[in-house]
């Protein structure tokens, strides 16, 4: 596909709720862009990296070795490269420490764009081992709720135990996702670190019964099934008070029709299902829930069977 290549790799919706580590979400109308293009000189390089303004990223570093963009192109790149070396541009659309997998989609944009500089690409599945090398070192874990999704699109199961491997689920007639970012930052890797390492039996029955109930729900388009089950009664209360809207959103998204509302990933961002028709207006409310406390916010409204990473030239 010649010397030069653009991908794009969405934004997620990590944990969906019910499934932490394990389930996810892509997010279509925001995503992250990274064009590379082949070297004489080894190795790989950041060119450049922007920000959403279209200037220079304040936060993100070009070195090699500290960019989630840059760590995956290159351990693609070891296993699969040529002689030449890969210098990569990255393009941030997806908000950092915002809950919508910034990291991940950067990561993912690369491995894609590196793919396509390859002899033979490889298929999109087997890129995640290495958008997970990038990922890794963002979150400081190996955890694909992420990348995969932002990967492969739609609805992905993807648990640690189960990796490389991963399924794309079935997801329900007409619901849709509505995520709204509030302008705060949550870190990751601290948000994982503060969570408790022990819990009830009786906690985790309770969240295995709504993880099955919603897979099983989304499987059969079974509506008020997913509005039963789309809870999550272990991660979302240690984490929701670090994000002083949630409680005024997730509020409003209920009276407005929402099947379920909850963090995406560690937060600060707020998803909700709900049926199609009542999508925009929900995504109003919730704005004017977060504005309504002093928080500004942007959201975005997707279907649950967005699609995946894909080269753009």
């Amino acid at each position: 596909m010649g010397d030069k290549v653009t991908a794009f790799a969405p934004a997620s919706i990590g944990n969906v709720g019910v499934g932490f580590d394990m389930l996810g979400l892509a997010l279509a109308g925001v995503g992250d862009r990274v064009s590379a293009r082949k070297t004489d000189a080894p190795g790989i390089s950041v060119a450049d990296v922007r920000g959403l303004d279209g200037e220079p990223h304040p936060y993100l570093s070009t070195d090699p070795d500290h960019n989630t963009a840059s760590i995956a192109a290159q351990a693609l790149w070891n296993d699969y490269g040529d002689r030449h070396g890969v210098e990569l541009k990255v393009y941030k659309g997806v908000p950092l420490q915002s809950g919508m997998g910034s990291s991940a989609a950067s990561a993912v944009a690369a491995a894609v764009a590196a793919n396509q500089l390859l002899r033979t690409p490889l298929p999109t599945a087997s890129l995640l081992p290495y958008a997970l090398a990038g990922e890794k070192f963002a979150s400081g874990g190996l955890h694909a709720d992420n990348v995969a999704p932002s990967l492969m699109g739609g609805m992905v199961f993807c648990p640690q135990v189960l990796l490389p491997e991963m399924v794309r689920l079935p997801v329900p007639n007409g619901v849709s996702a509505v995520l709204l970012h509030p302008e705060l930052q949550v870190n990751t890797a601290h948000a994982r670190r503060s969570l408790a390492r022990g819990y009830s039996m009786e906690q985790w029955l309770e969240q295995q019964a709504y993880f099955g109930g919603f897979v099983a729900a989304c499987a059969s388009s079974d509506i008020q099934l997913i509005s039963k089950t789309l809870k999550d009664v272990i991660i979302e209360p240690q984490r929701s008070a670090a994000v002083p809207c949630f409680e005024a959103v997730k509020e409003a998204a209920e009276r407005g029709g929402a099947l379920g509302v909850s963090l995406s990933g560690s937060g600060p961002s707020i998803f909700a299902l709900c049926k199609d028709n009542v999508a925009s207006n929900l995504a109003v409310a919730m704005e004017q829930a977060c504005r309504g406390v002093g928080i500004e916010c942007q959201s975005w409204v997707s279907p649950m069977d967005a699609p995946g990473a894909h080269v753009e030239n």
